[in-house]
């Protein structure tokens, strides 16, 4: 018999409304007993997150070719939620609030800081810790989270891995195929192209192409002699990695149930996949979203950017305007620049649901597909050219919208889809619920208790189940600081009529997304919605700290220094690149100009290393007395 085991996750419920605790037992299969606490039938979870993904998958309505046959399956045999949306739309602090499922205004991790090294974080357990913690063995492989704890993962594959990125003997660089100033941008964000042979491709000058793959401390060559013979990707490793784990489990039928974690790359750039997936959207026949011009003249974002980007490295906040203007300046028209970059989007979001559909292949074919739950999501969004925006991390919707699948045996219907607003932060407290593990995530009084809330009524019954969480998606907006205030950051709401958004300057948006699916009118300013605007002005108030001084103690910022020996300062500045570290300096020195041109004090076109140093030291300062 099926043991369907209803209740709230076991944490306050943040509404004011308090539950009486309720048990309801259904009978249908043979898989669970009463006996709900015998670990072997708890049934198993399978987490895959993608990275960079926004709504361009089948059944979503990103984009009418998007070619996501398994993530539909997937749909088709549980629930779709239309309107989930990340807590933060940008990867490392994203994943570290939905794996600890605690909000960013909470915790105090808006940034790229290690999250184990916030007070909050560190005291509270992350979603395998906590498994792991109540008899679940936990597997996982590829990108979770930014900081890997190794002791919380029983067996972990491998480590992040971008690749594969094309590499000139000395540096990686930007897909030989992409032009001028976009590839300029640097082997990660301005490079996509698919994975073909570069036997007897050189640079401009002369230097054999490779292509190389790896984490950042391990590089190796990927072989590519053609598309038959060739090095797997990272993203096939590790969906290799899973089905070897899925068919272990099932051979052990009386080992311990598993939690899996698996991270897909991809559609994070650089957008490098085989080309057979390119092949797939021939380049004309690419449909360009819905992009209005002058979309972005009512809009404030670009009031709260424009300070000198951090000192953790090549990340800006006005990122996403920079891609957009130096794509269309790569290409003779606006129209052909999105093309290209579209379909190297597309091409790399089938890579991944190929891998996505081994994993389900592995788990639907095996004894395990009845007492194995499947999640399915990303970390954020993807902008595509819309508010001339080329990136995540906005408010707006392309930036904050997320896939979110949820398939549970016994639990979910068949092809449910759910247009509630919830978001990353309740997939935690969800599958506590479903596996009756108990939700007292806290290490001690220092950590945090789950911030979300069960999706379990709205799995059962995704249009008519009673939701008992908020009303509204709750993002905020990654800027590089020092030290964050919470209570002076930028948010938005989503609910299933509007978007609103208030900026740290005070600036806001509001769009009424009933009759504006595309965000396009902002109605702040509109007297007939002053109602509106208001009551989300106070839901917004009463929901995040009124003050910094409510947040714990923030980790000590330590500025990232140049890996290059003072005295080879000189020779890397005379002789550009170099085989020792001073080339790969110099190539992360000529990234950083590209992005900061004012900079180049003398106005020479290049920027030396003294320009370098000074201007670092007066924008990107490490911080005093923290």
């Amino acid at each position: 018999m099926t043991f369907a085991f209803h209740r709230k996750t076991q944490h306050t419920c943040k509404s004011g409304l308090f539950l009486l605790p309720c048990l309801v037992l259904s009978v249908f299969s043979s898989f669970f007993s009463f006996e709900g606490t015998l670990k072997a039938e708890q049934p198993n979870v399978i987490l895959i997150i993608c990275d960079d993904l926004n709504d361009y998958v089948d059944g979503f309505e990103g984009h009418p070719q998007a070619f996501t046959p398994n993530m539909r399956r997937l749909a088709n045999s549980g629930v779709a939620f239309k309107q989930a949306h990340c807590n933060i739309p940008i990867c490392g602090p994203s994943r570290a609030s939905m794996f600890t499922g605690i909000y960013p205004h909470h915790s105090g991790c808006f940034g790229f800081t290690n999250w184990d090294g916030y007070e909050v974080l560190k005291n509270s357990r992350t979603m395998m810790d906590h498994f792991r913690a109540h008899g679940y063995q936990t597997l996982g492989t590829g990108k979770l989270m930014h900081h890997m704890v190794r002791s919380e993962w029983k067996n972990f594959g491998n480590r992040a891995d971008y690749g594969p990125f094309a590499f000139d003997g000395k540096n990686k660089i930007a897909h030989p195929e992409v032009p001028s100033p976009y590839r300029d941008i640097g082997a990660v964000d301005g490079s996509f192209g698919p994975l073909v042979s570069l036997r007897g491709k050189r640079t401009s000058s002369g230097e054999p192409l490779t292509w190389r793959t790896g984490s950042w401390a391990k590089q190796r060559t990927l072989r590519v002699a053609s598309q038959q013979e060739r090095d797997a990707t990272a993203d096939e490793l590790n969906g290799q990695w899973a089905v070897d784990q899925i068919r272990r489990c099932a051979e052990d039928r009386g080992q311990q149930p598993f939690f899996m974690g698996v991270g897909f790359i991809r559609p994070h750039t650089p957008l490098i996949v085989p080309k057979r997936f390119f092949d797939q959207f021939p380049l004309e026949s690419i449909q360009l979203p819905k992009i209005r011009k002058g979309d972005v003249e009512d809009t404030f974002a670009r009031t709260v950017r424009g300070i000198p980007e951090g000192a953790d490295g090549p990340r800006s906040e006005d990122m996403g305007t920079k891609l957009y203007n130096t794509l269309v300046d790569s290409y003779e028209s606006d129209k052909e620049a999105l093309r290209h970059f579209i379909q190297a989007y597309l091409a790399s979001v089938a890579s991944v649901d190929e891998q996505v559909g081994k994993i389900l292949d592995a788990v639907d074919h095996s004894t395990l597909r009845d007492n194995t739950i499947i999640v399915l999501t990303s970390d954020h969004g993807w902008g595509m050219g819309e508010k001339n925006y080329l990136y995540k991390n906005s408010l707006w919707q392309e930036s904050t919208r997320v896939p979110l699948i949820i398939r549970a045996p016994g639990v979910t219907p068949s092809g449910g889809e759910s247009s509630q607003p919830v978001s990353l932060v309740d997939i935690y407290p969800t599958l506590l619920d479903l596996c009756s593990v108990p939700a007292d995530t806290q290490k001690n009084k220092k950590g945090h208790e789950l911030d979300g809330y069960s999706l379990r009524t709205l799995l059962e019954d995704p249009s008519h189940g009673t939701w008992l969480g908020p009303r509204s998606a709750l993002t905020g907006l990654y800027k590089w600081r020092t030290k964050y205030d919470p209570s002076k950051e930028s948010y938005a709401l989503r609910s299933k009529t509007h978007r609103y958004i208030r900026y740290e300057n005070g600036r806001e948006e509001l769009y009424d997304t009933e009759k504006d699916p595309h965000e396009w009118r902002n109605v702040a300013g509109d007297p007939s919605y002053a109602n509106h605007l208001s009551d989300y002005r106070k839901e917004l108030m009463l929901r995040i700290p009124a003050s910094g001084d409510e947040i714990p103690n923030q980790p000590v910022f330590k500025a990232k220094q140049v890996a290059v020996k003072e005295t080879n300062e000189r020779a890397a500045e005379k002789k550009g690149a170099a085989k020792s570290s001073g080339g790969e300096a110099e190539s992360w020195k000529n990234q950083y100009f590209a992005k900061h041109p004012e900079a180049d004090v003398d106005r020479d076109g290049k920027l030396s290393w003294p320009e370098y140093k000074a201007y670092r030291k007066k924008y990107d300062p490490p911080p005093a007395g923290r």
